[in-house]
């Protein structure tokens, strides 16, 4: 097994997640698996699709992510009468200075909560996608970049469909997980309860750990934690057999494949590891590849899910060995 070198900041990475997973606990209570995801798409650039039942802590949760990191915060609630020009802002003629002026909006920030994506129709969808693609946005034809770092959180109520634009492949794609955060055990819940009494919420007690600098020097330091092929190897294993999988329709883009290799360095440098093990890869496997692979018609008439298949591809496809991985 490799020794931690220590030469790339991975002590470093750690002490830092740690202290942004503490805070956010103060108010996001009983998930510390789902924080230090948030945590992964953080230092790998990417979006999270927060997918559950209204009342688990999704608003919350993105809220206290927000405020441990010291960003900007803004968030937007998606409806079907959301105008493009209400989420990138909107020149405005100045009568005074006979100019127009550009008014912000509330993409211009460093993390974005975006509820209930998919009430937005296609076309504000679709706003999104620049950028969350390209990290700009084009207004007038003009193009503005976005702050550093840029995050964009967006939650979606999977059982409720009236009234809703799915989102389109291509969008699902861009983000670099999808996350459920499920019910609370009873004393997070009684915990939960508690915080409540207080004058004040707990979200409004946290304190800032982190900078904009910050996530961005760990962001780079992230490209250097150590891949054997055998790894890669694995990775790329595991998006074949989504390809090949009989019960799919479409199997993961190769956009995939680099979220996934992305996403597992920066586990393990949220470990304290300047190396990567298959375990990296096994617990963000079904995270970052859920929103990319579509199931037949016939599979789903059989009850088949996007879990169960790709539970089944992890169990199918051999794992190096961690004796090897960090050589």
């Amino acid at each position: 097994m490799r020794e931690s070198s220590g030469n790339i900041h991975s002590g470093e990475i750690k002490q830092w997640a740690d202290s942004v997973l503490q805070e956010v606990q103060k108010a996001f209570i009983g998930k510390p698996e789902v924080i230090q995801k948030i945590l992964v798409a953080v230092l790998s650039g990417g979006h999270v699709l927060l997918e559950d039942i209204p009342g688990v802590g999704k608003t919350i949760l993105a809220r206290a992510i927000s405020t441990a990191l010291g960003g900007k915060f803004s968030r937007i609630q998606a409806t079907p009468d959301l105008l493009p020009s209400d989420i990138l802002g909107v020149t405005v003629y100045q009568p005074e200075s006979k100019t127009f002026k550009y008014k912000r909006g509330p993409i211009l920030s460093n993390i974005v909560l975006v509820d209930e994506i998919n009430r937005a129709t296609p076309r504000t969808q679709s706003a999104l996608l620049e950028a969350m693609a390209e990290f700009q946005i084009s207004i007038d034809g003009k193009t503005i970049p976005l702050p550093e770092p840029f995050m964009l959180i967006a939650t979606e109520n999977p059982i409720d469909f009236e009234g809703t634009f799915p989102l389109p492949e291509a969008q699902r794609d861009r983000f670099l997980m999808s996350l459920g955060i499920g019910y609370p055990d009873r004393n997070s819940e009684s915990a939960i309860i508690l915080g409540q009494r207080q004058a004040r919420h707990p979200v409004e007690q946290l304190q800032a750990v982190s900078g904009n600098e910050d996530v961005l020097k760990h962001r780079m330091n992230i490209l250097n934690i150590h891949m054997e092929k055998s790894i890669l190897d694995y990775i790329l294993d595991l998006s074949e057999a989504t390809r090949n999988h009989s019960a799919l329709k479409m199997g993961v883009s190769p956009r995939g494949s680099l979220s996934l290799s992305r996403s597992s360095q920066a586990l393990a440098a949220i470990k304290g590891r300047d190396y990567v093990i298959p375990d990296d890869v096994k617990s963000l496997f079904a995270s970052v590849f859920s929103q990319r692979i579509i199931l037949k018609p016939e599979s789903r008439m059989r009850n088949l899910t996007a879990a169960g298949v790709l539970e089944e591809i992890l169990e199918s496809v051999e794992a190096p060995s961690s004796e090897n991985s960090g050589n």
